[in-house]
């Protein structure tokens, strides 16, 4: 295990410049450059508002701004993005540089570790948006904003772990990209993102609560909506999780991380 850091941080550098790298070529041709990150989930934010929002803007209690459903809605959706941010692109970090692993000799964590930086950034910057249009619409407490590094590192170590175990199977059994596309879907629609947990029957609503993305969400809204500190009691089953699936994740890179580069 010592090893696979050590070699991590000899290419440290490396990881980097490709964080760089993937920037400039995402917007080099581009005239807005890295608004562009911005724009797409808040327009997504703007079309689920507009469709939804005169229905459920009033089932959401407590929040007495006109623009409650945006907001809970934004709140949301920028923890979502991190999450699916990076799981979705380590579903298919080996296969897509399937030729780079071939032709050099380098560790594969590398290649997880850029996305996990890109998609940092890409949060960042989104987050720090979301905060500056809370504060126009009059809703915003610094206070509350203390927690979200904690789900921040939450949401990311559950998306690292899912993704880059899905990762690794996916380089010996295709169809699982496949099948996760289509489970990220209806993933999105079984977490409290465009709709509150409370809308749920009571009877059901404990089985919302077995998807661990559940818990961070409202972690999201409790701190971004209500200003209030997250419940901690909904955070352990995905803290659990995320570190069982790290610890599946790093068992099984090491037992697969030779026989990659030849089915690749």
């Amino acid at each position: 295990m010592n090893r696979i850091f050590r070699d991590i941080w000899s290419y440290r550098y490396f990881i980097i410049s490709s964080i760089k790298t993937e920037f400039r070529s995402r917007f080099v041709r581009s005239k807005l450059g890295a608004l562009w990150m911005i724009f797409h989930p808040l327009a997504q934010v703007l079309i689920y508002a507009l469709v939804l929002s005169a229905v459920l803007k009033a089932k959401l209690p407590g929040i007495e701004s006109q623009y409650a459903y945006a907001i809970y809605l934004m709140a949301g959706m920028v923890g979502w993005t991190l999450f699916m941010d990076i799981a979705s692109r380590m579903l298919t970090v080996f296969i897509d540089n399937g030729n780079l692993i071939k032709k050099m000799s380098f560790p594969k964590l590398t290649l997880p570790l850029i996305i996990i930086g890109s998609s940092l950034i890409n949060f960042l910057l989104l987050f720090i948006v979301m905060v500056i249009v809370f504060a126009f619409l009059g809703h915003f407490t610094f206070s509350a904003l203390l927690w979200i590094p904690l789900l921040m590192v939450l949401t990311m170590a559950l998306a690292i772990g899912i993704g880059l175990t899905l990762g690794i199977l996916n380089v010996f059994i295709r169809d699982i990209g496949q099948v996760m596309s289509i489970v990220f879907q209806f993933w999105f629609w079984l977490t409290p993102v465009v709709y509150a947990s409370s809308m749920i029957p009571q009877e059901y609503r404990h089985l919302l609560f077995l998807n661990p993305m559940t818990g961070i969400i409202e972690g999201y809204h409790s701190i971004l909506v209500y200003n209030k500190m997250p419940q901690l009691a909904l955070l352990i089953y995905p803290s659990l999780l995320s570190l069982a699936l790290l610890t599946l994740a790093l068992f099984l890179y090491r037992k697969s991380n030779a026989e990659m580069a030849d089915l690749l």
